[in-house]
């Protein structure tokens, strides 16, 4: 029984050691790599030498150029993209005569102008708008005042480019045309040739713009225009000028039908400005404008071009040399009315030519 009891005891006791183990783990070894950022000073030596125009010296703080906070605080201005130009000017000239043998009427010659200019222009996109307003008038001892300036003179053009390397825009144009006062054949002053709106131009289209940056420089041709003349004064509607369709009469010389206000034509229209100081004080500007209509006379080609020069004496002073060419098939001369208001010859068209020179003040704001 003894060893029986034995052996059922060292059975027990290994079943025991097999599912009753020690809940604690065994230990694990540490490792002891340390990791660290490694610092590698190389030998400093002494700069031998030194380079012509280097500065040798110790940053030193100072509050010499420190502003004192009693000084107003400048805000942060959003950049604007957007340029102006306001100019007026007036130019006189003056003769007099006291015991002038050779003879002479006294005179003074006076032209006023105003130019108004907003300028947009930020990457793809350009906006350019102009007002021109001039008027001038001459006085001579023992006559009537005479006009010799009138021009009101408006135009927008907006442009869009693909991107910002292109010299060239999709645009659109729009100018616009006409003058303040009655214009006279003088010394005729019962018959005027022209009025406000009378003749009035307007010009709406679209086409490429050639507007290199920073050249002053701006091509535009535009395949696609329309141009409206009109004309509303009803006598010189009635004799059919500027274009627009004459009225008719009967043979009693009774007015039948109105003339037209208006007349509309579409065509090609090229125009050109350019602006550049050609030299110290003296500054060029040219304005060229031709149109053609597709219908009535392909080919035939109305010109517009002026050519101005700007001598600047200094901020306030200016002299001007300037010439206007003006040549419109429908504006026409030495027309021939008959009594009864029937046109016997409609006249021919003619160049018409102006120039001017003048001194006098100029002043931007």
């Amino acid at each position: 029984m003894s060893r029986s009891l034995l052996l059922f005891w060292l059975l027990l006791l290994s079943t025991n050691y097999i599912y009753l183990q020690d809940s604690i783990p065994q230990a694990v070894a540490v490792d002891t790599t340390k990791i660290d950022t490694i610092v590698i000073r190389a030998t400093q030596y002494k700069i031998k030498t030194i380079p012509r125009g280097v500065r040798l010296t110790n940053p030193v703080v100072s509050f010499h150029h420190t502003k004192s906070l009693s000084e107003p605080y400048k805000r942060f201005k959003i950049p604007s993209f957007w340029t102006r130009e306001n100019k007026v000017g007036l130019n006189i000239s003056e003769i007099a005569f006291v015991n002038w043998n050779a003879g002479g009427d006294n005179a003074v010659t006076a032209i006023g102008n105003l130019r108004l200019a907003r300028n947009y222009k930020f990457r793809y996109i350009t906006w350019d708008n102009e007002l021109i307003l001039r008027y001038g008038v001459n006085v001579q001892e023992g006559r009537k005042p005479r006009k010799t300036e009138d021009v009101i003179r408006f135009s927008s053009t907006f442009g869009y480019r693909k991107d910002t390397l292109s010299k060239w825009y999709y645009s659109v144009n729009t100018k616009f045309n006409t003058q303040f006062a009655a214009g006279f054949r003088y010394p005729d002053r019962d018959s005027p040739i022209s009025k406000f709106m009378a003749p009035g131009y307007l010009f709406f289209g679209g086409g490429p713009s050639f507007i290199p940056q920073g050249k002053n420089f701006n091509l535009y041709l535009s395949p696609t225009t329309v141009k409206a003349t009109f004309v509303l004064d009803e006598t010189l509607a009635n004799q059919g000028a500027f274009g627009v369709a004459r009225a008719e009469y009967d043979t009693a010389g009774n007015l039948v039908k109105k003339g037209e206000n208006k007349f509309i034509e579409f065509g090609i229209l090229v125009t050109n400005a350019w602006e550049k100081e050609i030299t110290t004080n003296i500054i060029i500007n040219h304005r060229l404008s031709l149109f053609t209509d597709y219908i009535r006379r392909f080919g035939n080609i109305d010109i517009d071009w002026e050519l101005n020069f700007t001598f600047k004496v200094n901020n306030l002073f200016e002299a001007n040399l300037g010439t206007h060419v003006i040549y419109d098939d429908d504006i026409r001369f030495d027309q021939v009315l008959a009594d009864n208001g029937n046109i016997i010859d409609p006249g021919i068209p003619k160049i018409q030519f102006r120039q001017v020179l003048a001194i006098g003040l100029a002043y931007n704001f």
